[in-house]
């Protein structure tokens, strides 16, 4: 077993404090500091959403925490398509969600108890730490990224920007939208009683034409809230850094540099349609500590964290990227009669064959299925 007597892990997301918990575990008398560039307290976005087994890993791997987090959540079974020509809802399809903010504060009260030393306002340069490991937990914008790291990082061309909103939604839903100037989708489900997050998309073409990009965050709110005004039921759209982007695909072919190795959004992305950012970074943080821990020293360990972490992560990222090419065009998948898009929509990441469908999500295929083979 690797013997560490320092560990310094720059980046306070998800994956970084739970990779500092693990670390804490796995080499109780190693000093082991986070170093977060954010206030406490302070976080964009809204909600992160998870499909409903999605954290069993972490149930396998660190209990008390698991135990923790999942009181906490909103779970449902089912997802709702809202199609311009009526909804569909494709049972089975079961998700749960919490505050961004609210995983965070879990996740750093259990790395305190457990010894961590947790240093809010901290912005650090990797280059300065002299730690037996460095763990890079910094997301897209990592300082702790190298060229080493053979970073490949392209865009997306759909604009989105995420919003949240005191309307709570019962369900995973996705409300497409015809317009003269352009479809949009918005992306919305409940992370909290009374919250939502509610992320809104369009098409390149469409993003020029409804004027988006000459709004500040306010205007963009109010005018998309207008816009989907019947599922928001009036509700507003409320900002926080919801400024509008177009999604990064990044992959690095190396994983560790030196005694450095990276982790989550620093290392990989994976397109926010399939709902795995967050396990991703957690996964990879379990994945790194329990190959260092196995590992008879350090380098050895980040060795046997290269060689099998990313195949497995690049599985998932693939899904990401191929599910995020469906909404690329999704202005010509709306034109489709509603089952037709939504079998369209399901099988949109190329994993799920009818077999798997079939049992996945009964009610649905049975709809769509007789709709194929209309009775004379």
């Amino acid at each position: 077993m690797a013997e560490l007597s320092t560990i310094d892990i720059i980046g306070g997301g998800p994956g970084g404090l739970l990779s500092a918990i693990l670390a804490r575990r796995a080499f109780p008398s190693a000093r082991v500091t986070v170093h977060e560039a954010a206030a406490r307290g302070v976080t964009w976005g809204f909600g992160v959403v998870f499909s409903t087994q999605a954290l069993d890993f972490l149930q396998a791997d660190e209990p008390e925490t698991h135990a923790l987090i999942t009181p906490r959540m909103e779970r449902w079974q089912n997802m709702v398509l809202n199609h311009p020509d009526g909804p569909v809802t494709l049972d089975g399809i079961g998700f749960a969600a919490i505050g961004r903010l609210e995983l965070l504060t879990i996740l750093a009260a259990r790395a305190e108890e457990v010894g961590v030393d947790l240093r809010f306002g901290a912005e650090v340069d990797p280059s300065s730490l002299r730690a037996d490991l460095i763990i890079g937990a910094d997301g897209l914008n990592s300082r702790t990224r190298t060229e080493a790291n053979a970073p490949s990082l392209t865009h997306m061309s759909n604009r989105f920007a995420w919003f949240g909103t005191p309307r709570p939604f019962d369900t995973l839903t996705q409300t497409f939208l015809r317009h003269p100037k352009g479809a949009l989708n918005a992306h919305h489900y409940r992370y909290a009683p009374n919250m939502s997050t509610f992320i809104v998309e369009l098409e390149e073409e469409a993003f020029a034409a409804h004027g988006l990009a000459e709004m500040d965050e306010t205007e963009s709110a109010t005018y998309c809230a207008t816009l989907f005004a019947e599922v928001l039921e009036g509700a507003p759209l409320l900002t926080n850094r919801s400024i509008w982007r177009q999604f990064p695909k990044l992959w690095c072919e190396t994983w560790t540099s030196a005694n450095t190795a990276l982790i989550g959004d620093a290392v990989h992305t994976a397109h926010f349609s399939i709902g795995s950012g967050t396990r991703l970074a957690m996964e990879d943080a379990i994945a790194l500590i329990a190959a260092i821990k196995a590992a008879p020293n350090v380098m050895d360990g980040l060795t046997s964290y290269q060689a099998t972490r990313p195949p497995i992560a690049r599985k998932i990222v693939t899904g990401a990227n191929t599910s995020a090419q469906w909404y690329e065009s999704f202005s010509t998948h709306i034109e489709q009669p509603p089952l037709d898009f939504a079998m369209s929509y399901i099988t949109r990441s190329g994993r799920v064959p009818p077999e798997k469908l079939r049992a996945l999500s009964p009610e649905f295929m049975a709809q769509y299925e007789a709709a194929q083979c209309p009775t004379s």
